[in-house]
């Protein structure tokens, strides 16, 4: 998998994508992370990357032509995704992640700044996408936040690959609460159930807790569930 992303300010990636298990899969080659920074496309001597808008407005937008040029430098490979970060996208889901994940071989993803990006910027997007319903000062926060979901469901990335499929939103629901030692802190204690031995009463607690958690929690995923036929 290729990750190339399109922003101003690169450096705020390093130190993430040097960390932990983004750190290591890129490390052992599962993916690779590239950066192309608008402003070395630009051809006036302040380079400038954004304008007033037409028409009127508050605050500025990135220009079209050195984000067409940083995107029309890179490479094409077959199975290609590039994506705009904005909050007007639909937002981030497990599924997506798992869709870009078994799809795709490169993904581009542009982050924008100021007021936004000249919309005619949207002809190069095959998809928007947004972190939440809200607004940041770029896209540099979401890109990361999908590169982290999409690199982390890369063969070899998670150690126990397994641990993925019984996790949050896997199968629609929440996760169920997990414990470890020791079983009795502060007069907190361990559910008995976990403690049985029984792996058949485990798995049914576990399954019960999830429903319960998911309707009290995330009704709309609950309603979700229920719609989807879930047991």
């Amino acid at each position: 998998m290729r990750f190339d992303v399109v922003t101003l300010f690169p450096e705020f990636f390093l130190a993430p994508l040097g960390s932990g298990l983004m750190g290591k899969a890129l490390a052992k080659n599962i993916a690779e992370v590239n950066f192309v920074n608008p402003r070395d496309f630009t051809t006036d001597k302040h380079h400038r990357v954004d304008d007033e808008p037409y028409g009127g407005g508050v605050g500025m937008l990135m220009k079209p032509e050195p984000i067409f040029a940083a995107v029309e430098s890179l490479p094409i490979f077959p199975r290609r995704e590039v994506i705009l970060l904005t909050p007007q996208g639909e937002p981030m889901q497990q599924a997506m992640f798992r869709g870009l994940a078994a799809e795709c071989d490169q993904l581009v993803l542009i982050c924008g700044h100021y007021e936004g990006v000249d919309d005619r910027v949207l002809d190069l997007v095959t998809r928007e996408v947004s972190l939440g319903d809200f607004v940041l000062t770029g896209g540099e926060i979401p890109a990361l936040a999908l590169i982290n979901g999409v690199l982390r469901l890369l063969r070899g990335t998670v150690g126990k690959e397994d641990s993925l499929k019984f996790e949050s939103f896997e199968d629609g629901l929440l996760d169920y609460p997990q414990y470890t030692r020791p079983a009795d802190f502060r007069g907190l204690k361990v559910p008995d159930v976990l403690l049985s031995g029984n792996h058949a009463e485990i798995a049914r607690w576990r399954r019960e807790q999830q429903i319960a958690k998911t309707r009290s929690r995330r009704p709309d995923l609950y309603e979700r569930w229920l719609h989807e036929g879930g047991k």
